[in-house]
This record gives structure tokens, sequence and C-alpha cells, in this order.
């Protein structure tokens, strides 16, 4: 199959053939139909995750066709149409049992643990767990959203964040996350204020659902913008970017006993954040971190999707082949861009 290929952390990426997947006893391969290029693709390039082995294929959110099933496998057949979080959970350690599948304790990962799917196939580990079925009337383009950005901001606003009908949300970084975060508190009846650099993501922001918008332009201090916009403080702030200013600013941009949920990585390479904490104990903050959605919490999203209360598919600003996915990949470190890029394999 055609894959995106690295050999080296922060080395050439080039699409080159490469054996397909196998689904295993447990699993399934599908045949990608789209696939979305995410910040967190570029973080495993640059090797800010250590236990990715070399040579890789990245990407990690994704939509498409069941391919084939291993003979353990039930419930799923060729042709279904799918997606999966982009934590694959093992579906039977104690986090699991819990229901708390998107912190497993054997988790995989497609494009971290294993090749991902800047390809034609991927494949999916215990498949009994992880695969969602698509309703009929979403796109596979709008569907690759779903497994990271948009499941992860769902989750992020509505069971961390815990954002309720008239709150102040704050959103640091508007990139795919935070874009997808300010379109979920809007729609759950919170106030939100967008904070970003670029004037196109803010305005997409605006377009989303954002009363307020911040600019991060030249050094200004979105904190105390945002306490102003919000009277006091956000109730609810999101790093949905992963910097160490970012990280800083959510904190500093709440009121008293107000919540900062961390979604952007903060990679350990860069060095640990300096953080406010003695804000976080005078105010009494919540310092909560979220990663991805377990995939039995999908349909309460989904029937937001369903009903038009949310448009995953507005967040996608282009879409690329599979030959275009290695410069803009390696490109999001200086330029990331303005809403979602969804890269089509067979394109």
């Amino acid at each position: 199959m055609r894959a995106v290929l690295f050999e080296a952390h922060g080395g050439p990426l080039a699409v080159a053939d490469v054996p397909e997947p196998s689904p295993g006893r447990r699993g399934a391969v599908v045949r990608v139909e789209a696939t979305g290029l995410c910040r967190s693709d570029w973080h495993g390039w640059m090797g800010h995750d250590p236990d990715i082995a070399l040579p890789h294929v990245p990407g990690h959110e994704f939509a498409g066709v069941v391919e084939s099933v291993g003979e353990e496998v039930t419930g799923w057949k060729p042709g279904d149409r799918v997606t999966a979080p982009f934590v694959c959970a093992c579906g039977s350690c104690p986090a699991c049992a819990a229901g708390e599948q998107q912190v497993c304790e054997r988790q995989t990962q497609p494009g971290f643990t294993h090749w991902g799917s800047f390809a034609e196939y991927v494949r999916v580990d215990a498949a009994g767990a992880n695969l969602i079925a698509l309703p009929a009337g979403l796109s596979f383009t709008a569907a690759a959203s779903l497994g990271c950005r948009f499941a992860t901001a769902y989750r992020a606003v509505a069971a961390r964040g815990a954002a309720r009908p008239g709150e102040w949300v704050a959103v640091h970084g508007c990139g795919g996350v935070g874009l997808s975060a300010v379109m979920i508190a809007a729609a759950a009846g919170a106030r939100v204020v967008a904070v970003d650099v670029s004037p196109v993501a803010l305005a997409l922001a605006e377009r989303f659902g954002a009363a307020v918008c911040v600019s991060a332009a030249d050094g200004a201090d979105t904190a105390e913008a945002v306490r102003a916009a919000t009277g006091g403080g956000a109730h609810v702030s999101l790093d949905a970017l992963g910097s160490p200013g970012t990280c800083a600013a959510s904190l500093l941009s709440l009121r008293r006993r107000g919540r900062h949920v961390q979604v952007g990585l903060l990679p350990g390479a860069e060095g640990d954040p300096a953080l406010p904490m003695e804000r976080v104990i005078v105010y009494e903050l919540d310092v909560l971190g979220s990663h991805g959605m377990a995939a039995h919490a999908y349909p309460e999203m989904m029937g937001l999707v369903a009903a038009g209360r949310l448009r995953p598919q507005d967040l996608v600003t282009s879409t690329i082949g599979l030959g275009e996915a290695p410069a803009a990949l390696a490109a999001m470190g200086t330029r990331p861009g303005a809403g979602v890029t969804v890269v089509l394999p067979g394109a």
C-alpha cells in the first residue's frame, strides 16, 4: 500500500510503498477514506514521543470502511463504515472495566504505538471495543476529525470541564481542537472567549459561536483580556494548543474556583512548564487533564451531530491528497493553518 513514511525523527517524510497491515485475531483493518492532519502527528514525527519505533507511518484520526476482521471479531464485517478513538482500548484491564477506556492501561494508538492512517489501510486493535459505526449522513471527511480533535474537545468541555449554560469558557488556541471546543461549548449554552494569534482562526471561532475573540499576537496579555471580557475570569478555561505560555495563560484566565482543562500536549522534551501554582491554591482552581474519549461515549456526541447541533464538517477548511501530506505535516511546527486539514489517501 501507499503510505507516508519517515525513518528518522524530524527527518524526510515521503510517500512510499509499504506492506499492508493484517488484522490479527481480535482486530480489524480499515481502508482509510479520510484522515485528519493533527499537531499530535507533528509531535510524533519530531520525536516528542520516545516510544515510536522507526521507520514509522503517522496518522491517528481516520474514517473509512472495514476491509477485514480477525477470526475472533463479531459484530463487524467488511464494508462497514467506521471510525475509532485515537486511544484504542484493550477492553479488559481495570480501567476498561470501569468504563474509562480513554486511559486504558494497555492502550494502543495508531500512528504512535504502531503504523497509522496516513496510508491506504490502518490496523485497529481490539475491534470490538474500539470500532464506531458512522451515521449514514456523516461523510468520511467530517468523520475523520471525530476520533481525536472533536471527540477530545467534546469530552474536555462537556465531561472534564463540565461547562454549563451561561458560564464563560475560554479556549486558548483555535486550531482543530480549539475550534471544536468553541463549537461544542457554544452549543452547550456557554459564552465563549476564543484566544489565538491568527486573525483567520479567530474569524472561524466567531463563526462557530465565540462571543469574544482575543488576539494573542505581539505578546498580548491574554489572561488579563479574558478576565476583563468575562467580568472577573472564565469559569472553565482550556489550553487547546499545548505550550507553557498557553497553559499558564489558561490558568490565569480563571475566576475563583474555576476549572482548567489541559488538552494540548506538553511534550516532556521541552521541559516542565512553569505554572502559577500560587494562583491555583489561592483561587482554589481545579487543574484537569483530558485524554480523548472512549468509544462507548460517542453516541451522545453522534446524536448531536445527527441533529445538526454540532457540525464537525464545518471545521474542515481544506482537503489534500496523500502526496501533499508530507509537506503539510512538516509545516505544522511553524504554519499550523486554520481549521482542519483532511488527507484523502485515495485522491
